[in-house]
């Protein structure tokens, strides 16, 4: 009796040992990116993650979200009335002094136009930014093209240079714009409800360096516990059990329709890009990082999703040709390793009894299954579905966006002429949508009984 107590008093103090630990390197961490900047901002939301990351950590990074240094109000003033032409009393009703947020690159502010009803966010570009992260972005590359050599066996030097290209274009806020336009109109005419909202532009009042567009009030996904606390529902009950599934299933669904329909979609859902609005909507906020996949990788990509949904190796080993995935196989079972790795590196479900990632372990597929070649324009995907399974464990949900998205891959390729029929028929698409686009077939007869 005595021996089982000191061994749970000693667990709890390595345990309580290990958690002041955390807590002394997060703040170093934080430190270190708050007042480098620029790229270590985005470091910092890569590495806060609860699948990848001690408690500790995730606390402290995941605030850099929106928390980062921001620029003077006055040097603001004078980037909107140098882009905009006009001054801040003439365009703007009220305009708070206050961001109400800072990120990497930009600072958003709360404001109301003259002559309207409602508020509009206020996005400027902090000055200078773009030379100071490219020099970052091209230090880590260096670093990258070193580490690749070491034992991490993984192609790291082609993901920062598409890094390099997706972050480039965060600086051109027409090109943004221009892309919550498109997403928006995609989700709206592929759903009867959209699973997520997405801030419309005001086109008069868009340049490179200044974005208005209209404000969407909510509740910051970081402080959903706190709200659900507020309003008298026990965080860790039923009610809101159903509420963060729900949050989840429209995320899912936006990002499953975005990236296997489309191939044009929003690459950045960090928590601080995610707003939960009254009836449990999620707002998607930040279009800076949009990625356009070719058809080639999106069917690609479909057929993996197939393969992780159905346990299926062969597949999978299939797939990761397809797509362009090199490797250096150093196991016996290969098949089997190939999906084990396609299921840590492109699904948000961990595997049982795991709550933490340790993706370059002696353990791990990638260090069996070395990842010589890895295509630059996966990696989006590959981020999205990280940051995905981030907000997933955050929210104490193990699922399977695989399986989510299966009924999406199979129509997918299904339009593409490369699958029969789906075993789950979607009705993401109307019947004159799928029979303009689909081949020619006596599947539309069976399905919507035509003559």
């Amino acid at each position: 009796m005595n021996s089982k107590f000191t061994k749970s008093t000693d667990a709890k103090k390595q345990e309580a040992m290990w958690e002041r630990q955390h807590e002394l390197a997060a703040d170093k961490i934080y430190s270190m990116c708050y007042e480098l900047g620029g790229f270590f901002l985005k470091v910092a939301q890569i590495v806060g993650k609860p699948d990848l990351a001690p408690a500790a950590w995730v606390r402290r990074l995941v605030t850099l979200c929106d928390r980062a240094p921001a620029t003077p109000f006055e040097v603001v003033q004078l980037v909107l009335e140098k882009e905009l032409g006009q001054s801040l009393g003439k365009m703007f009703e009220r305009f708070d002094v206050e961001p109400l947020g800072s990120a990497s690159i930009a600072q958003v502010h709360r404001a109301r136009l003259r002559g309207t009803k409602g508020d509009v966010a206020v996005k400027v570009q902090h000055p200078g930014v773009q030379d100071l992260m490219m020099t970052d972005i091209h230090n880590l590359q260096a670093f990258a093209f070193y580490l690749q050599k070491t034992d991490i066996k993984f192609d790291l030097f082609s993901i920062t240079k598409e890094m390099e290209k997706q972050i480039g274009y965060e600086f051109d806020f027409l090109r943004e714009a221009e892309a919550m336009e498109k997403i928006q109109h995609f989700l709206r005419v592929n759903n009867k409800k959209v699973p997520v909202l997405v801030p419309r532009v005001m086109r008069e009042l868009v340049t490179r360096y200044v974005l208005v567009m209209e404000f969407i009030d909510g509740t910051p996904i970081l402080n959903l516990g706190d709200e659900i606390a507020k309003r008298g529902i026990n965080p860790g009950g039923k009610i809101a059990a159903m509420a963060k599934q729900n949050i989840l299933k429209n995320l899912t669904l936006a990002y499953g329709q975005m990236i296997l329909k489309s191939g044009f979609f929003h690459a950045d859902p960090h928590p601080g890009n995610i707003m939960i609005c009254k009836g449990s909507e999620v707002a998607l906020l930040d279009y800076g990082q949009v990625k356009d996949l070719p058809d080639s990788l999106r069917l690609g990509y479909a057929n993996l999703i197939l393969a992780i949904a159905d346990n299926d190796p062969v597949r999978a080993s299939q797939s990761y040709r397809e797509l362009g995935i090199k490797t250096l196989s150093k196991c016996e079972d290969e098949e089997k390793e190939m999906l084990k790795l396609a299921q840590t590196m492109f699904d948000t479900k961990l595997p049982p009894g795991v709550t933490m990632l340790q993706p370059f372990s002696e353990e791990s597929s990638i260090k069996k299954i070395a990842v010589e070649s890895f295509p630059e324009e996966l990696f989006s995907v590959l981020r999205t579905v990280h940051l995905l399974r981030g907000l997933s464990v955050g929210m104490g949900i193990n699922y399977s966006c695989a399986e989510q998205w299966k009924p999406i891959a199979e129509e997918a390729l299904y339009i593409a002429g490369r699958q029969r029929f789906p075993s789950e028929f979607p009705l993401s698409f109307t019947s004159k949508e799928l029979e303009a686009r689909g081949p020619k077939s006596s599947f539309f007869r069976r399905i919507f009984g035509r003559a």
